[in-house]
């Protein structure tokens, strides 16, 4: 929608996972230097963590682009609470072998003469567990035992483990110990920093082909920065939304008042349990004159969705009320108990009485 308006060829800040929009921050580049030594051992188990939003699926797939296909064989999983049978079926589908009919044993047998054909062809199978946080013990355990099929002094199996910060909890339980041991590297990819939140948002823009249109002015980046926390989805979903905004109200240029009312806006639909989309506004509390100043911009905006929110409230009330009105008109002399305290309660307590109760 506003690519064309602001003559991009492509959407910079899509929430899709585009390996062609990696960025070499810090904490990414030493991540993927993780996974590229992992690639090249070619044994055991590497585990990254990181932040919901931190980029770790991106990497991945930016990895799995630069593979040498006739070198290494690649699957990828993503995890959903998988336990140890189920783990089992998903690496033979995985690696694209039939399972229907399979015992355990069978299944075994076909993943081992599988990978040992890999062997022969000269080629590694790289196991990738995405959200690897929802893998029972059991399923662990069961990743450790495959890592045993050997030929040789050869592993015919790697595995990388890629997961939210509890993996990492999860992996110091006492059942997984002989796991641990064959760990040769993990790394926790934390959030970016301030200058790397900037440079991530001109990458993503000169990715398309941005000209200059619109032109942003220096002062949205530490909100920014503080409303994502320096992860790249919540970035991608701010700025997504701000120049939405600017095509809306068809501006060329984007400023701090734009992004403080982007922020509000996001706030007010999300909910305040997400913490990380309230603007802050170091001038807000200047006088109301005719300053103009972003603060001026974002009263109205929290006013008017308050605004909305109580009409709202008022109209159900209201209807309410009226059904009220009409049922007790024509209730019979003899229905027994008035019902209608009760009735005009629950619609003064928007359908629900004080005590919890319907």
């Amino acid at each position: 929608m506003y690519e064309t308006f602001y003559k991009l060829s492509g959407k910079p800040f899509q929430l899709n996972p585009d390996p062609s929009f990696y960025f070499a921050s810090k904490g990414h580049s030493r991540a993927f230097a993780y996974l590229k030594y992992g690639v090249f051992q070619g044994e055991g188990f590497i585990v990254i963590t990181g932040e919901i939003g931190a980029g770790k699926t991106t990497l991945l797939r930016a990895l799995t682009e630069e593979l040498d296909t006739d070198k290494v064989v690649a699957a990828q999983l993503v995890s959903t609470q998988l336990d140890a049978d189920d783990l089992l079926q998903a690496v033979a589908v995985a690696f694209g072998l039939p399972i229907k009919n399979l015992g355990k044993a069978e299944l075994l047998a076909e993943l081992e003469a599988h990978l040992t054909s890999l062997i022969d062809q000269n080629r590694r199978a790289l196991l990738i567990v995405d959200e690897a946080q929802n893998l029972t013990p059991r399923a662990m355990e069961e990743l450790r035992m495959l890592s045993n099929f050997q030929r040789g002094d050869r592993a015919l199996l790697q595995s990388f483990l890629v997961g939210q910060p509890e993996l990492r909890e999860i992996m110091r339980g006492p059942s997984l110990q002989q796991l641990r041991q064959r760990i040769t590297a993990s790394y926790h990819l934390g959030p970016m920093d301030k200058d790397e939140t900037r440079a991530y948002v001109m990458h993503r823009l000169e990715r398309v082909d941005w000209q200059g249109d619109p032109t942003l002015d220096e002062a949205i980046f530490d909100p920014l920065y503080d409303a994502s926390g320096g992860l790249p989805r919540k970035i991608n979903a701010i700025c997504n939304r701000l120049l939405l905004g600017g095509y809306l109200s068809e501006k060329h240029a984007i400023g701090r008042e734009d992004i403080d009312a982007t922020l509000v806006e996001m706030r007010d639909e999300i909910g305040p349990e997400s913490q990380h989309y309230v603007p802050v506004l170091p001038h807000s509390d200047a006088p109301r004159g005719g300053g103009g100043g972003a603060g001026d911009v974002v009263r109205p905006l929290m006013s008017a969705a308050l605004t909305g929110r109580l009409d709202r409230i008022e109209k159900s009330v209201a209807t309410a009320l009226e059904l009220l009105r009409q049922i007790t008109s024509h209730a019979p002399a003899k229905a027994g108990p008035p019902v209608a305290p009760a009735v005009e309660r629950r619609a003064r307590f928007g359908g629900r009485m004080p005590n919890g109760d319907l």
